[in-house]
Parts: C-alpha cells; structure tokens; sequence
C-alpha cells in the first residue's frame, strides 16, 4: 500500500487518510465521519501484515502532524516526511534524517548537457558558460529544469540566456516561467522558492519575519554576520517597517528588542528560508532565494532598506582590519554586493560611508589591485551619478590616488592629487579644509615620488595654510607639521628636522594627550630624527619608550607597536647590538606572520629586514637563502615592479656580492638599476641608491673605469636631485674619491658598499 499525502496542514492529512480508510473498506470507515475514518487507518497501519509506505510530503508544521504519524508496528510500513523545516522533533523517535541538498558542479553540468541533448539542442550547450549558468542559479534542480526549458522554448544561447539572468531588472517569473516547468515539478520556481513565507507569517508573532528577510536578502548569499540586524540602525528600521497589529497603532511603532529579532531569525532557520550552521556563524540565504525576496520588496521601500543594510555593514566593521581580518573580509562582500544589487541606492542622495569604507579596507589588508580597480569602478560610477565636480567624486578620486601611490604606481598617483588640487581649489575654493587636505597629499606624494625639494616646498605653505585656516593646535595642523619634519629629514636638513620633530611633540602632547596615536607617532618621527643626527643613544632610549607605550595603548599585536619593535631593532644594530637586534628580528617576523598574515606588505617587509640583520651578524648564507624567499615572496604577492620588490631584488644583489658571487650580484645590480629607471624614474631616490650600488659592483668586480664613470654620474645625479649636503650625497662624494684613488692602482681597497635598506617602518609622512 502506498499512499501520498499533502502535509502542509492537519486537514489535508485526515482527508487523505480518511479517503484511504474507504478505498480499503475498512470496517466502521465512514466519510461522514473523517476524523474517525482517519483513525481508523492509523490502526489498520500498525496491524497490517501488509507492507506500506506513507509518504507526508511538505510537513509546515511538526506539531500538527504528531498524532497523525503512523506506527510502523511490526517493522512492515515506512513513514516518509519531506519538509523545508529543520525541527528537532522530526527527527525523534529513531527516525532518520536525510538532508536533500543542490546539485553538485558535476550533477549540475551533466543535466544541462544531458537535457538540452536529449531535447534536441546540443548547439544550445556552451561548456565555456554552463558553469557559470550552474552557478547564478545556484545549482539549485527547480530552477535549471525551468531554465533549460526557456533555452530550449526560446531557443537562446546560455551567453544569451546569462545576460538577461544578471539584469536586477528582469524579475525571475519572466525568466524562469512556469510554462518552463518540463520536468513536472508543479509550481513557479519563485512561488516554490517563497513556498513556507505564507507559514513563516502564520507563526511570526513578532511580525519581523518579513522585514528581516528583506534585509538578509540584499546581503551576500555566501554569508553575512547575524549580529548586523541587532545594531542600532537595524532594530530602528524594523521598529517601523513591522505592519502594526491593529490600525490605531500605524502611527506608533514600539521599539524591537534584540530577543525579538533572534526569534525571528530562528524561525526563518526553521523554515530553511535562511541557513546558519553554528549559532555564531554567518546567515546564508540561497542566492534565487535572495532574488525572489528582493522581487517581492515595495519599490517604495528599497532604498531606506538598502541604506539600513548598509548602516548595519558600517556599524559592525572593526577599527582595525588586522584584528579581525575575517570579519573585515566578510564586509567587504556584503557592502560590494549590497551596492551592485541596490544600486543606487547607496549612492543617493550622497554616497554611503560603508563604499569609502571597503576602499580603506583593501589596501590596509595589502590588495592593492584590488583597491585600484574598486576606486575605479567608484570614480566612473559617482562621476556617472553625481557629477565630476561633486564632493562625493572629488573623495573618490582621492582614495584612487591613495590606491595608486599604495601599489607603487607613483606617477599615476602624483598625476591625479594634482589634478584633485585643481579640482578642490576650484570648486572648494583654495582655503576650503577639503582642499587643504588634497594639498597635503599632494606634498605627500611629490615625498614619494622623489620630488623632495617640490615636496619641501608645498610641506611648508600646507602647514602655513593649516595655521591660518584652521589654527597651530588643530589635528590636521599637527599632523601637517610633522610632515615637514620628515621632509626636512628626507631633504638633509637633520638641525631643521630634530628641532620641528621636538616642537611637533610637545604639540601633540599638549593637544592630544601623551597616549593619543599621533602622539605615539610624533615621539616615534622624534627618535627617528635622534638617529638619522647620529644621537644613537638618545634615539635607542626614546624607540625603548615608543614600544611600552605602543604595548600598553594599542596593544602587543597592533600594526604600529609591531613598527615600533622593528624600529627599535635598527636602534639595537645602529648601536652594535647586533644579536640583540637579531633576535627582536626574529620575535618581529613571527609576530607579523601570526597577526598580518605571511604575505602582507608588512609581512614581507620585517623577512627583508630579518635578511639583513642576518647579513650584518656575519650569517651571509642565512641572509642569502631568506634574500631569495623575499625577492620570491614579493614578486608573487605584490608583483614584479613595485617598489618593495624593486628594493627586495636590490637586497638580494647586495647578499650575493657579501657571500663573493659578484657576477651574480653585478647582473642583478644591472637589472635593479634598469627595473628602477623604468618604474620610478631616473631621479628617484632609490633609483640614485641602485645606481651607485652598480657602481661599487663595478669596482669590486676589478672593472675600475666603469666604476669610476658611473660613481661621478651618481654624485652629479645626488648634488642635482638631493642637494649637495644630503647624507647620501655625502656618501657618493666619499666613494668617487674612494674610486679615483684605485683606479691607477688595481689592487687598492674598494668602495666601501651602501648599506642594506631597512628603512624604520613608520618614519612616514601621513596623508589625510
């Protein structure tokens, strides 16, 4: 005996069994009595000698259906209960649960194949697009049955049949018909998809159930945190976006607790509308799921939805990535979808935070790449949307020159803070806060790209504009004055840097307190400026300060207390405490990996540094051997021309001539010299730097004319560039006269090489 029985409710159950009791003429069965006829099936199932299936199929609500489930008796019968619900009870009393999940990627490639074959259009089959067709529709079976159909009745190409799928403005009745329902499954897929909405309502005592699917379904399908619709922003919108119980009360919208929305969220866990695999981890909601809720939200309504989502990504994201790296990540998806499925709602009628906010958040976690190519995307489209000249465009293209300037595109970012001066000064005026800032950065970025008299100059009327438009005392003002502190270093002027570095930390301390962060980083740039004097002492002692107090403020693993504990190993080596500056080294590097990651910049940056310490303890093939995993690791993470790797590759040339292979380093220092004039400049710092290390390659190599030749270009490219008195130009002079007393003498002493670059990680100017 086998019989199928709608379940949704307990009256469609006791029909069914009552319309069975007659069919088997069981004794006492009768239709004017259908809860006794019912009954009596019951008991005829657990007696039986005959074998039964019962199948209780779509099961909405367990509780309703306890006393109608049969008894298999003497092991004869089967029960089985399909349902979208994921109750606890269901699976009691020995019964076994099997959960019923999508398609494979294979299952899913072979029935599309196999359908559009067996229909009589292989031609419609493009293996190069059924993956991602499997994938927009989630490989879900109801909707690649509808979806075949369509192909088929209209005769598309799956490329065709992709772009119509992709377009929000499509609903998915139209592309997913139920006139496409070839393979019998009965119903729309959108109405399938929303099939235990109707249930969910009927128990939602909270009325919450909708509203909070609303907003799940503008998140990412992959997952989104749960804890975003219990932020402030959240409860508000579903205060009042909740139907009132009674027509008096429109007016006046109760405040939603926190226990309310986890209660509807378990209930939409309970009808499988959402999924969540741990009380902690993130909501997911079937991709069409998604698509068929959004499809259903008022026209009227999307935008303060979309907007509260959005507050609620903002509200959550962690004042540091690096703290919680996967959090940040998991934002980051969901601002960017909740942008490309709402759009533009978040770009009206001014931008949203939360799209500044996933720029900020890639390049600190090292995506360079991707940051550049998000920028860009948010330039055209606030261009496209607001105007080039709007504020909102003018911060975006800012944030593109940061991503710029971040990946080492120097020109590409000294290009475009020039032209967001013009722009700020001509719509802002040249006084405007916005515009001081776009002047700070520019002066940041001439510093970066070697531009250092040009950087000097605007350092110097930014923080004079600073003072007069916003007063010496301002934050911005502070943090414009340190920057020319720093300039004057980079410039040579040592005097003019220590003196402002010291008067830059009085300021801050006066200002902000002596535990601020700028504070840290001025009293950090003070003791930088002791060293780059020659005050080692003064600048061990004041670095040894800098780490306490990073360590009690910010913590032991916060990036910049991470910097302050590198910077204190250059005080360590400066000093001639070369194993102590090595075994902070070490502790620095592990601290890296296990905070940053192995392949953050930062990362990459302490291993270089770790490799040089190796090289000043003697250990030139520890140095090697780590010089060659760097140069690998940065070609690989941050690619073959950025600066970083440019330097790694200098590094390495420098370990092979230290180890006595100096051809290899002299065909290395011939490729870093060549890498740099293409990349930077012929001008630039490091560029002069790779110069003059060929030249001391040339001359340890016994090629003493050429040596000679390209060490007075280096010192006539230094005198130009840097000016006469900067501490490298001095170095150059030193090592041209050095050449010139060995060239008549082949088997003199050679140039003394440049040091290894392992520049203290935060003496930086700051942008704004």
């Amino acid at each position: 005996m086998l019989l199928w029985v709608r379940a949704a409710s307990t009256d469609q159950v006791i029909s069914a069994y009552a319309k069975t009791a007659e069919r088997l003429r069981l004794p006492g069965a009768s239709s004017d009595d259908e809860d006794g006829a019912a009954r009596l099936f019951l008991q005829w199932l657990a007696a039986t000698e005959q074998r039964w299936l019962v199948a209780l199929d779509d099961i909405t609500n367990p509780v309703s259906v306890r006393e109608w489930w049969p008894d298999s008796g003497g092991g004869r019968g089967w029960v089985l209960a399909t349902s979208r619900r994921e109750d606890a009870q269901l699976s009691g009393e020995g019964r076994a649960l099997i959960r019923l999940g999508i398609y494979t990627d294979a299952e899913a490639r072979a029935y599309l194949q196999r359908r559009l074959t067996d229909a009589g259009h292989a031609h419609l089959h493009d293996p190069g697009r059924v993956g991602a067709l499997a994938v927009e529709l989630g490989r879900l079976p109801l909707a690649l049955g509808h979806a075949a159909a369509y192909l088929i009745n209209k005769r598309l190409t799956m490329a065709d049949y992709l772009t119509l799928l992709r377009d929000t403005s499509n609903r998915l009745g139209d592309l997913l018909p139920a006139s496409a329902d070839a393979e019998g499954y009965g119903r729309p897929v959108t109405a399938s998809l929303l099939l235990a909405l109707d249930a969910v309502e009927e128990a939602d005592t909270g009325r919450l159930a909708r509203p909070l699917l609303h907003l799940a379904s503008l998140m990412d399908p992959l997952g989104h945190p749960a804890t975003a619709w219990t932020t402030p922003a959240a409860l508000s919108y579903l205060s009042t976006a909740r139907p009132p119980q009674r027509r008096w009360l429109r007016k006046h919208h109760p405040p939603v607790t926190e226990a309310e929305v986890h209660n509807a969220l378990e209930l939409l866990r309970t009808y499988a509308l959402i999924t969540q695999d741990t009380a902690t981890a993130p909501l997911r909601m079937h991709a069409l799921t998604a698509r068929a809720v959004r499809e259903t939200i008022p026209h009227g309504t999307l935008h303060t939805t979309a907007r509260t989502a959005a507050d609620a990504i903002t509200r959550l994201w962690p004042r540091h990535d690096h703290e919680e790296r996967e959090l940040a990540a998991l934002l980051r998806a969901n601002a960017v979808h909740l942008d490309q499925s709402t759009r533009p709602a978040l770009w009206q009628p001014s931008t949203h935070p939360c799209i500044y906010t996933v720029s900020d958040s890639l390049t600190e976690a090292g995506l360079y790449q991707q940051a550049i190519e998000y920028d860009e995307t948010t330039v055209r489209l606030s261009s496209g949307i607001h105007g080039s000249d709007h504020l909102d465009t003018l911060s975006a293209c800012n944030n593109l020159a940061v991503s710029y300037s971040k990946s080492g595109r120097l020109q590409d970012a000294l290009d475009l803070y020039e032209q967001v001066v013009a722009d700020h000064e001509r719509v802002l005026g040249p006084d405007h806060p916005d515009t001081l800032r776009a002047r700070h950065n520019l002066a940041v970025s001439y510093s970066d790209a070697g531009r250092l008299q040009d950087a000097l100059d605007l350092c110097e009327q930014v923080l004079a504009d600073h003072e007069r438009v916003l007063g010496p005392d301002h934050p911005h003002t502070l943090l414009a004055r340190n920057n020319l502190a720093v300039s004057y270093s980079k410039s040579g002027r040592l005097q003019d840097a220590l003196d402002l570095c010291e008067q830059v930390l009085a300021d801050h301390e006066r200002g902000l307190g002596p535990d601020h962060p700028h504070t840290l980083l001025a009293r950090n740039n003070l003791a930088n400026s002791y060293s780059n004097a020659g005050r080692l002492q003064d600048a061990l002692d004041l670095r040894q300060r800098v780490v306490a107090d990073r360590e009690r403020v910010l913590g032991p693993d916060h990036p910049d207390t991470l910097s302050a504990c590198n910077n204190l190993a250059v005080s360590y080596s400066d000093a001639g405490r070369l194993q102590d500056a090595l075994d902070l080294y070490e502790q620095v590097l592990a601290d890296h990996e296990r905070v940053l990651g192995p392949d953050h910049p930062d990362t990459l940056r302490a291993r270089n540094n770790l490799a040089n310490s190796y090289s000043n303890a003697g250990r030139l093939q520890d140095a090697l051997d780590l010089c060659e995993q760097v140069l690998a690791d940065h070609e690989r993470v941050l690619g073959p021309d950025h600066p970083h790797t440019l330097l790694a590759r200098n590094n390495l040339a420098n370990s092979y001539s230290n180890a006595g292979r100096l051809q290899d380093a002299l065909d290395l220092y011939e490729r870093v010299v060549a890498d740099h004039e293409r990349v930077l400049g012929p001008d630039h710092p490091d560029t002069l730097r790779a110069r003059h290390n060929l030249a001391v390659s040339y001359s340890k190599s016994g090629r003493l004319q050429d040596a000679l030749d390209l060490c007075e270009q280096v010192l006539a490219d230094h005198e130009r560039v840097l000016g006469p008195d900067h501490p490298h130009t001095l170095l150059a002079r030193n090592n041209l006269a050095l050449a010139r007393d060995v060239v008549p003498q082949p088997d003199a002493a050679t140039p003394p090489t440049t040091p290894d670059y392992q520049p203290p990680v935060d003496t930086r100017e700051q942008p704004l």
